[in-house]
């Protein structure tokens, strides 16, 4: 019962920020590394992402490959949570603490959709 709870507030924290993608579109592009191309494009993208992955968590057929996606996506935005956490003036709604916590953070996120893995097979 327990790993439902988890499996559904995962998922849906992952559609909800992935929506937000789309909401807060000037937030996202401040996280993008300068290095990086196609700012623009690369928001929406992740965010389409994100979404499509929140709701496949959801769904038992594509729960294993989608936490497996979460985990692929963690380690694909962490340049732009590394970039926020040395930038923190760009962002100044957060404690320089906060964004240094982010990235710890995201090891916990990547266990979590690692767990979700594990309790769940696909193409059933």
């Amino acid at each position: 019962m327990l790993n439902i709870a988890f499996k559904y507030l995962l998922g849906l924290a992952f559609a909800a920020a992935g929506a937000n993608h789309f909401v807060m579109t000037e937030f996202y592009l401040r996280m993008m590394p300068p290095y990086l191309p196609w700012h623009l494009l690369l928001v929406y993208l992740s965010g389409v992402i994100e979404f499509s992955l929140g709701v496949a968590l959801l769904l038992p057929r594509f729960t294993r490959v989608a936490a497996w996606g979460m985990i692929a996506l963690c380690v694909a935005v962490f340049p732009a949570n590394l970039h926020m956490a040395l930038h923190a003036e760009l962002f100044p709604q957060f404690s320089e603490a906060a964004l240094w916590w982010r990235l710890p953070g995201q090891l916990v996120i990547v266990f979590w959709a690692w767990w979700m893995t594990r309790f769940e097979k696909s193409g059933g």
